[in-house]
């Protein structure tokens, strides 16, 4: 089948290899047309705007960095929706807010389109191995229709509910993740103070019952010997403030999520939003050493 891809950040590149192997034709579009270039090399074709990834694609996916570069990738003068969309399915995969995708579908379906959410818990690494596990939101039909293709790169595709389900789960799922590396960061400044090493600590930490599934990975990365950033801090700060903003709305009491989210917002405030989110393990521990001084 033809499938399109708009947006090429560090997550949208990953994709690239398996959408190639797996769809007759791949398609791609992305804000900064010179992120396409490895993409064209590899036999992609590149779209001029979103309106024209539309015309050839069947299937068209997004993953983007916010709310703002959805909606206007979607309801832009030349979006993914500008065109004739009669019997194409949108596949979300940022993580926004419910009301965006809820307001894409909307528009969606006035033109004979439909909209999947479908954001993906996992960073570069499972991306890149084809093991992202996928948040589906939906009709059954169109989950089903585009199973196929989240199937080249996804371990699992889970199907919530309707539309906005997906999206739903994710920032739930974000928030207890987000909270861990604040925690992490605590108990190693606890651990330090009597004279207890970080790499000996982590160790510890990874072989109990207090280790995430992705502590593993983050280990190299806390430690410094793996620069890569996965996924970046202030994009965690930007999660955390749709998990508020959602929680608001919904009116929710979450007083630790404003909590949580005010550690990645002094951490960015301190010039750290470049480094991998796990890096908020170290912010917090070498603010909480200068505190003890």
């Amino acid at each position: 089948m033809q499938v399109g891809l708009a947006g090429l950040g560090r997550m949208g590149a990953a994709l690239v290899p398996h959408l190639r192997r797996g769809s007759r034709a791949l398609t791609v579009w992305n804000r900064t047309a010179d992120k396409c270039a490895d993409a064209a090399s590899s036999g992609a074709h590149v779209a001029q705007s979103p309106a024209k990834l539309t015309d050839a694609s069947e299937i068209v996916l997004s993953i983007l960095f916010d709310d703002a570069a959805v909606l206007d990738t979607y309801l832009g003068v030349e979006g993914l929706l500008a065109g004739d969309c009669s019997g194409r399915i949108f596949v979300e995969m940022s993580t926004i807010k419910p009301d965006t995708i809820h307001e894409i579908a909307r528009v969606a379906k006035e033109r004979g389109a439909s909209v999947v959410d479908a954001p993906v818990s996992g960073t570069v690494g499972p991306a890149r191995d084809g093991k992202l596990l996928v948040l589906a939101g939906g009709s059954a039909a169109d989950v089903a229709r585009v199973s196929p293709v989240l199937s080249l790169f996804a371990r699992s595709i889970v199907h919530l509910g309707p539309t906005g389900s997906g999206s739903t789960m994710k920032l739930a799922l974000q928030l207890p993740l987000y909270a861990y590396w604040q925690a992490l960061g605590e108990a190693l400044s606890l651990g330090s103070t009597a004279g207890l090493k970080p790499a000996d600590m982590l160790s510890v930490i990874g072989d109990s019952p207090a280790a995430i599934g992705m502590l593993a990975a983050k280990i190299p990365v806390l430690l410094g010997t793996d620069t890569e950033v996965a996924f970046a801090l202030s994009a965690a700060l930007k999660d955390l403030t749709l998990i508020e903003e959602t929680g608001r709305r919904c009116e929710l009491r979450m007083p630790f999520a404003t909590l949580v989210a005010d550690a990645y917002r002094s951490a960015t405030a301190h010039n750290w939003g470049d480094k991998d989110v796990a890096q908020l393990v170290n912010y917090v521990a070498q603010v909480a050493s200068a505190a003890d001084r």
